[in-house]
């Protein structure tokens, strides 16, 4: 029984035929394994057996030579000499006959008998080491090839370059195995005629010459997917099959004809080339299919007459698709989406019809359901919302209003269209200018910059963004039930309203302060479009910021502050006193915060002066007389804080204030961060962390310091704060039990270090 040909180009395509003929000559070569072993024991048995018997008629040829007759009388007789001689002659004749046969067996047993032998163990086993090869480079190439065409098409191109090269790498070794394990059973199958019959071994030297050179001129330019006579191209493919559990990605071996626009697909088992059935469709177009429409790679798609719809294919690589789309005669896809028609990607006459009717369906069917524009609707219900309301041949003829499409699918496919617009709704000229206008802290300049660059906006943009405005502030006036504030909703059209046109760093750090801008439409709506600004222009920029910011809110919103831990023990006059310290320049600064430590009393004094006091001692408490003297007399502001002083009160109050938190109120009795007069008999409240107070001087020297500004010691209580004057009080009686206790280990205080 005759096999058909093993093709070299057969080994790049795989196809299940040839595996088909493949497995033919894998049966064949065992069964000539098999007859070969039995051929060599049966011819081992056969020259044991001819050795056995050769030996023993050369023993009865040695018995026969040395037997002769006894006679009577003095010679023998001539019968007698006849009959001696005879046996000896055939006594020789025997051995001539052995030494042939054992010469002849000797020749059978190297001649034929180790020959097959040989090509049992060499050749035979060579080819079966060479189809483990195939079979392990096979499996590992189809494996990784399974993985890298699941790879997501969203990954980084240099992942996929990666995976790329890994794929081609394994690819080359299979082909590779199976060019040498083709070419080794074509050796076989020639080899082990001469193997036996001698004379065929010139043919077979011929035949291998030219097997070598057809493998290398293959190596060299392999045909892939197209085989002269055969089909126009054929290969592995994998279609997309929807189940009711979801999706799956089938492999089928495809035959494609194209003069008859035939496509034979025949799936395939997780093992290659194992069959299961056929399927004949006919073609009726090829369409490629858009990397960013789908999650899979090299795909495209095909109509055909047998099935409704569309058919996904996924080719094994980029130039496979370009082959397949070649012999399809496939195209470029067209989509008839408003994200990539230009017509559709303005503001039109259609946009403004689509958000009128998704701006009237929220407002009607879920304006107060939590989240609403926030939560995310199905990708699959926006995209096939959006095809339907944008289809050319009827657009807008959509009704929003019924069942179909629920609240998330229609605020999704609102945010979905105005952030693919071509260009945003305000625009990229007056971007930079919106976001400088929301970095001010002039909260006027900021209110009055944004209303004047609105009416720069060209009049649809301006149209469409009062449209929308005016719908998101209807929807945080329900923000008790659906939980949506104008800071919410900033943070949600922000982006979808303005955008920078490049993708930078800076335009990523400048996101926030597109949510302000969108946070000030919706809170001051009423201002900004009652009508243009009288001199329809920006006000003049402030001037640049000298000081350092003193951490001012930056949005405007009024939100609930975080419950701060209280400390009792200290009013907030005394604790901002605490921090203030005079640079040589005279500009009041504060210090950093520092942790309260537990201080000890002073102990009572009985009066004048104590002996060995030191000098700088002395002055100390001076000092401390003439301010407890001045502190009498403070009047009622400045008992409040409320200093005359207008150099004084602006340092101390900038001092004193606390960070304010985003908000009006910031606590019980304050607004903006200014302190309002507290009533007799509350308890001082601390708004800060626990502070530690300045270190003391622990030299002499310090109180030389302070007398060379004696304007800052011979204050008037109308001059100076009470909590300036209470806060140098305790610093000098601290300060002197410290110098007085510096001589001694035991008058330390505990916890200071200094």
């Amino acid at each position: 029984m005759g096999h058909p040909p093993l093709e070299f180009s057969d080994c790049y395509l795989d196809s299940p035929d040839f595996r088909e003929r493949l497995k033919c000559y894998e049966i064949e070569l065992e069964r000539t394994n098999k007859f070969i072993k039995e051929l060599i024991k049966d011819g081992n048995a056969l020259i044991a057996a001819i050795r056995s018997y050769s030996s023993a008629v050369q023993k009865f040829s040695q018995t026969l030579q040395s037997f002769q007759f006894d006679f009577i009388g003095d010679t023998l007789t001539d019968d007698e000499i006849n009959i001696a001689e005879s046996f000896k002659e055939f006594a020789e004749l025997l051995q001539e006959v052995e030494l042939e046969r054992s010469m002849m067996v000797q020749n059978a047993s190297d001649l034929l008998i180790k020959p097959l032998e040989n090509f049992r163990k060499e050749q035979i086993g060579f080819t079966k080491e060479r189809k483990k090869k195939f079979e392990k480079d096979g499996e590992k190439f189809y494996s990784m090839l399974d993985r890298h065409l699941h790879l997501s098409s969203k990954k980084k191109e240099s992942q996929l370059q990666e995976a790329d090269l890994q794929v081609d790498k394994e690819r080359h070794n299979f082909f590779e195995s199976s060019l040498e394990y083709v070419y080794q059973i074509q050796e076989v199958q020639e080899s082990k005629k001469f193997s036996i019959v001698e004379p065929t071994r010139n043919h077979f030297s011929s035949t291998r010459e030219e097997l070598e050179d057809l493998k290398k001129r293959m190596k060299e330019a392999p045909l892939t997917c197209k085989l002269p006579g055969q089909p126009t191209i054929e290969g592995y493919l994998y279609t997309q099959e929807k189940w009711a559990l979801g999706i799956s990605w089938v492999k089928y071996y495809c035959q494609y004809e194209k003069e008859a626009k035939t496509l034979r697909m025949t799936p395939m088992d997780q093992k290659p080339g194992a069959k299961q059935g056929t399927l004949d469709l006919t073609l009726k177009s090829c369409v490629r299919r858009k990397t960013d429409s789908i999650d899979k790679r090299f795909c495209f798609d095909i109509e055909t007459n047998e099935r409704s719809g569309t058919i996904t294919l996924q080719a094994l690589s980029e130039a496979n698709r370009r082959l397949w789309m070649e012999a399809m005669d496939g195209k470029e896809p067209i989509y008839h989406s408003p994200i990539t028609k230009q017509e559709e990607m303005e503001l039109n006459e259609v946009g403004f019809k689509f958000v009128r009717k998704c701006i009237n369906a929220v407002e009607t069917k879920g304006i107060s359901t939590e989240g609403v524009y926030r939560t995310v609707g199905s990708n699959i219900q926006v995209q096939k919302l959006l095809n339907a309301f944008f289809d050319p041949k009827c657009p807008g003829d959509v009704d929003l209003q019924s069942s179909e499409w629920d609240i998330k699918t229609i605020t999704s496919s609102l945010k979905f269209y105005l952030r693919n617009l071509s260009e945003p709704v305000m625009t990229y000229k007056l971007h930079k200018e919106l976001v400088l206008a929301a970095k001010s802290e002039n909260l006027d300049y900021r209110l009055g910059a944004i209303h004047a660059l609105v009416y720069k906006l060209p009049d649809k943009n301006r149209e469409m963004l009062e449209l929308l405005i005016r719908h998101l502030v209807n929807v945080c006036e329900h923000s008790r039930e659906n939980l949506m504030s104008p800071s919410n909703m900033g943070v949600i059209f922000g982006p979808t309203l303005m955008r920078a046109q490049e993708d930078t760093v800076a335009a990523m750090m400048n996101i926030k302060f597109q949510n302000i801008v969108v946070e000030i439409l919706i809170e001051h709506f009423g201002k900004i479009y009652s009508g243009p600004p009288e001199d329809n222009a920006a006000p003049p920029v402030p001037p640049p910021r000298v000081a350092a910011r003193r951490h001012k809110p930056i949005t405007i919103s009024k939100r609930p502050l975080r419950e701060r831990p209280v400390f009792f023990g200290a009013s907030v006059e005394e604790s901002g006193a605490d921090q203030l310290s005079q640079t040589p320049n005279g500009s009041v600064t504060t210090e950093a915060p520092r942790p309260l430590l537990r201080s000890r009393l002073p102990a009572p004094r009985l009066g004048g002066e104590e002996l060995g006091r030191p000098p700088a001692e002395l002055e100390v408490g001076k000092l401390v007389a003439r301010l407890q003297d001045g502190g009498v007399k403070l009047s009622g502001k400045a008992a409040n804080g409320v200093m005359n002083s207008p150099a004084l009160q602006t340092s101390t109050l900038h001092a004193r204030r606390p960070a304010p938190r985003p908000g009006g109120c910031s606590r019980d009795g304050e607004y903006n961060g200014i302190p309002k007069p507290r009533p007799h008999g509350d308890k001082p409240v601390i708004t800060r962390p626990p502070m530690r107070p300045p270190d003391p001087p622990c030299r002499a020297p310090i109180p030389q310091k302070l007398e060379q500004r004696p304007d800052l010691i011979a204050g008037t209580a109308e001059e100076m704060p009470s909590s300036v004057v209470a806060s140098r009080t305790k610093f000098f009686e601290t300060a002197s039990r410290r110098t007085s206790s510096s001589s001694s280990p035991q008058g330390r205080i505990p916890g200071d270090e200094s």
